[in-house]
Formats: C-alpha cells, structure tokens, sequence
C-alpha cells in the first residue's frame, strides 16, 4: 500500500516531531541548537509559517506551527532539514543522513488540544529528567511565554491571548498550566497522532476537516494497524 501523503492544510496548527537517524544525536554543542533556531526562524519567515512553540531535544525536536498556505511548512521543513545536516556534518566531520526519515506531523484541534500540546511540548524535557522545571530549560519557547526572556521566532496562537487580560496574567496562568501538566491519555494522544498523521479532535473537527483536503485525516477499518510507539 502507497504511503499516504503528509496531512498539511493551511490556517490550521500542525504538530511536527523530526527525530534524529535511530535516535542518534543531533546536537553535539550549544552552536549547533543555536544554527537550527536561527533556521527555523529565517525558514519560517520566508515560507509563511507562524511558529508557536518548539522544544530542542538531544535526538529531536517538536514544533507546533500554523502554516499559511499549503506548500509552506514542507518547504520550510525541507531547506531547515537539508542546512542543518550539511552544516552538522562539515561541523561534525561526518557524512550521510542525520533524520530518521521524513519529519512527522498533524493538525491538532485548537480548542481541545492547543494548549495541551503548548505544555506537552514545553514538559519533553522534564519527562526527560534533564531538567526539574520546564523553565530550566534553554532550547524551548517556554521562557518566552512565562515572561523570562523574548523570542523573536514565537508567533503567539490567539488562543493563548485568551489566557488572560494583561502579559503578565496571560504569563501566570500558562506557567500554572504547564505546572499542571497534562493527563496521560493527552499526552498519548499527542504522540501518537504527530507519528500516525491522523488528525487529532473531535467528531466535528475531523469531518469539517475532510471537506479542506483529499487525504484521509482518520484511520479507517482499511488502514494499516499503527503499532505501538514510544514516547518522543
């Protein structure tokens, strides 16, 4: 059976997950998570792609981005995929792929699962034990929207904008919210939806979603059986 093509419809978030070649690193030193920021950004902008959150991990890393147009998160994807690894291997003195495959991703419902997955994303590290707080963490937005530091990349949903009056309101109440954490079956959920590329909300969303694209966006009786992943 073909390989479905990747879920991509513009004006909605995608969650993206890119793992390093059988989990190998893909950082060796602060420079290199800094070079992959840097192209993220520059990417973003030139593709039309509206980062809200990302989290750099030693063998991957998640981004939740809302693209403008059908073609814009590939295409950024590609040229941030294809520089960092011809930079990390002329940095690393090595040579052949880096990625294990092509990235994986999926919309996500805004309502339900926006802000879950803001905080699943900011808690990688700390499910990780590299860190006992998501705010000890450098190579995530997270600082950004807990007001310890401003990152130019971040393009704020306008969910996030509802969690309060003033900055400083909107700052306390996401901190609480990712203190919180969020419950196992979210989290499962998150996973396995970015690793399947079905879409992940409700009834509703799923079926108005049809109507934007030909591609499947659920698992049909059809479909081949998803076997269990890891936690990324």
């Amino acid at each position: 059976m073909a390989r479905l093509p990747r879920l991509t419809v513009p004006g909605y978030p995608h969650h993206i997950i890119q793992r390093g070649n059988n989990r190998q690193a893909i950082f060796s030193s602060a420079a290199d998570y800094l070079m992959l920021l840097a192209l993220l950004e520059e990417n973003a902008h030139k593709f039309g792609v509206a980062l809200h959150a990302y989290v750099l991990m030693s063998n991957h890393f998640h981004l939740l981005a809302t693209p403008t147009s059908a073609d814009g998160l590939p295409q950024m994807m590609q040229a941030v995929g294809r520089r960092y690894v011809r930079y990390f291997n002329d940095s690393q003195g090595r040579s052949g792929t880096l990625w294990e495959g092509r990235y994986r991703s999926t919309l996500i419902e805004v309502e339900r699962y926006l802000l879950a997955c803001m905080a699943y994303i900011d808690l990688n590290p700390v499910r990780a034990g590299l860190v006992n707080s998501a705010r000890d963490y450098p190579w995530s937005s997270h600082a950004h929207y807990v007001g310890l530091r401003t990152d130019k990349m971040v393009t704020p949903h306008p969910l996030f904008w509802t969690l309060g009056n003033t900055p400083f309101a909107r700052e306390a109440a996401y901190a609480d919210l990712v203190s919180a954490g969020i419950p196992p079956e979210q989290q499962e959920a998150l996973t396995r939806s970015a690793l399947s590329g079905w879409a992940l909300g409700s009834e509703s969303f799923v079926a108005n979603l049809q109507k934007r694209t030909e591609r499947r966006v659920k698992k049909t009786k059809a479909g081949r059986p998803i076997s269990a992943l890891k936690e990324a």
